[in-house]
């Protein structure tokens, strides 16, 4: 039971082992290792007879704290090692950010309850809306061992100029997801801009078509090449009529009595010094850009 969450990972993997696969240098492309490891899991049947067992208990007791993947994973490893382990997470279902940030149309919760159900059918007891607010407090509940495994959900902000005057309608993209898979958001302005290239930006535009948006723009400072997201996340969102500007430097977010009309941008040239780092150079061309929200994905 090497890989603990096969059918997450074949879903939304980053695939950092397929660029690197020596097949492509005779088929061009790399064998479809995500892909794959999506079909053996979902075809994989009973698999019941295939857990290993946990050791004997060993007295040991450990505490982890969130119920997201390190500490479901961590959970796993020290159950089957004969631990007592419980789960604490301040929400109403584990899985953490794989259940809160990744779309549903994306990563549907049947897989997630599976996947997460395993490690806790090992005897792993998960108590869940407990807010773990000191772990001065915790440890003087006697644990052997603390492990926190929260991770860092926490999107970075847009400083700019009519960031509080329209910040009804600006959102933190990260969050946005979230409120999205909680059921607090369901609808969303007829033209999006979404600031950032990274893979929570391309969730982002594909979330906001899904939501009703009849124009998304995905608006980058980078060259195309040179954004974070996955060349297949890029080419998903192209197919489905999203489209991505680069080169272009948010500066202003343009507002009317509170309402966001647009953001304006500063048009930039990529350039490389001697030493191959990159600089964003202005052409002096300056551009707004009409909408009605906007989610920071920075």
């Amino acid at each position: 039971w090497s890989n603990v969450f096969p059918g997450i990972l074949g879903r939304v993997c980053d695939r950092p082992c397929e660029p690197a696969c020596r097949r492509g240098r005779v088929d061009e492309e790399p064998v479809a290792i995500c892909r794959m490891k999506r079909v053996a899991a979902d075809l994989k049947g009973d698999i019941s007879a295939r857990i290993p067992a946990p050791l004997a208990p060993n007295g040991k007791k450990v505490a982890c704290v969130g119920a997201g993947p390190a500490s479901l994973t961590v959970a796993r490893d020290l159950a089957l090692a004969g631990y007592s382990v419980t789960v604490f997470d301040n929400g109403k279902r584990s899985g953490g950010m794989m259940r809160s940030q990744i779309p549903k149309f994306r990563l549907p919760d049947s897989v997630i309850d599976e996947e997460c159900g395993l490690v806790e059918g090992l005897g792993v007891n998960v108590v869940l809306d407990r807010w773990i607010g000191s772990l001065k407090d915790l440890r003087a509940e006697g644990w052997d061992a603390v492990f926190v495994g929260t991770g860092a959900p926490r999107g970075r902000e847009a400083n700019l100029p009519g960031r509080e005057e329209a910040g009804e309608h600006i959102h933190i993209g990260i969050d946005w997801l979230s409120n999205i898979a909680f059921g607090h958001v369901d609808s969303v302005g007829e033209r999006v801009i979404v600031l950032g290239g990274g893979n929570t930006a391309m969730d982002c535009c594909r979330s906001a078509l899904r939501l009703g948006a009849k124009n998304v723009n995905v608006i980058v400072r980078s060259g195309f090449d040179e954004m974070k997201a996955s060349p297949w996340e890029k080419d998903e969102a192209l197919h489905e009529g999203i489209t991505i500007r680069n080169c272009m430097v948010p500066k202003v977010f343009e507002h009317e009595a509170g309402r966001l009309t647009g953001v304006t941008f500063e048009h930039v040239a990529v350039q490389k010094d001697e030493n191959g780092k990159r600089r964003l150079v202005p052409t002096g061309e300056v551009e707004t850009v009409p909408c009605d929200q906007v989610l920071v994905a920075i």
